[in-house]
């Protein structure tokens, strides 16, 4: 049989939210090498005979290399292990995804892709809004607020147009990402949301202003941002409480904070 690695979206955070092959290959993995970012609760399904390797490199903290996390796939795979690469959110949204890909492509090892999650879907199910509403919305956009290192962030104003939610990964500095809204001609008083921590037990809910935006305090990594009409034209539900759907007591306490402009 040939050598697989499969890339599996870990999703958001909450174990009820993974696929059930995800879960599987969990529970069957003889390596699981993960983002920083992949819960304890879900890493606690694993095999207790598997090797579990934290490759994460959160906030700027790169001991551990991409070119690195690339060898060891290779390494454990040729050796004729079941590896899982365990990505938080989804493998294929801003999750280096492609790189592990062609690396292991190159050694000629076979790759599976197990989707999960993505941040994006979680966070609107939190908040209980949708991403699209043919009223408001016909179209998703997603960005990053980060680029590769030596790379230029290419302006948004190519990307935004009318009609448009905007879902902003990793948004960092709000100061500048209100600038590159308002320089692609977003209005600053449309409504967003700042999501931090998405489906864990100290999610928090920031609904604010483009411009509003530029004066807050940050929230904890990691955070996600909605713009839109539709976050503006769907009230928050059980007094201004959100969750994921998850049975977990812990998650009712998550809070919605509305912030002034």
């Amino acid at each position: 049989m040939k050598e697989t690695v499969y890339l599996v979206g870990a999703g958001p955070g909450d174990p009820e939210l993974l696929t059930v092959k995800a879960a599987r290959l969990l529970q069957t993995a003889d390596v699981i090498l993960h983002d920083a970012l992949v819960s304890p609760a879900i890493l606690a399904l694993a095999s207790p005979a598997a090797e579990v390797v934290n490759v994460g490199k959160r906030c700027g903290n790169k001991q551990v290399t991409q070119e690195q996390i690339n060898r060891q796939l290779v390494e454990f795979a040729s050796r004729g292990k079941l590896v899982v690469r365990l990505k938080s959110g989804d493998p294929l949204i801003f999750g280096r995804a492609g790189e592990e890909i062609h690396a292991l492509r190159e050694a000629g090892i076979e790759v599976e892709i197990v989707p999960g999650i993505t941040s994006a879907v979680a966070a609107a199910s939190a908040a209980r809004i949708p991403l699209t509403d043919r009223r408001y919305a016909e179209q998703v956009l997603f960005l990053s607020g980060h680029c590769a290192e030596g790379k230029e962030s290419t302006p948004w104003n190519a990307a935004i147009s009318d009609r448009t939610t905007i879902v902003v990964y990793m948004p960092g500095d709000y100061l500048r990402v209100t600038e590159k809204l308002i320089a692609a001609g977003v209005s600053r008083e449309m409504p967003c949301l700042i999501l931090s921590r998405i489906c864990s037990p100290d999610q928090h809910i920031l609904a604010t202003t483009v411009a509003g935006m530029s004066s807050l305090s940050r929230l904890d990594s990691p955070s996600m941002l909605i713009v839109g009409d539709v976050v503006g034209v769907h009230d928050f539900p059980d007094g201004g409480k959100a969750s994921c759907n998850s049975s977990s007591a812990k998650m009712e306490s998550a809070r919605v904070l509305f912030a002034e402009q």
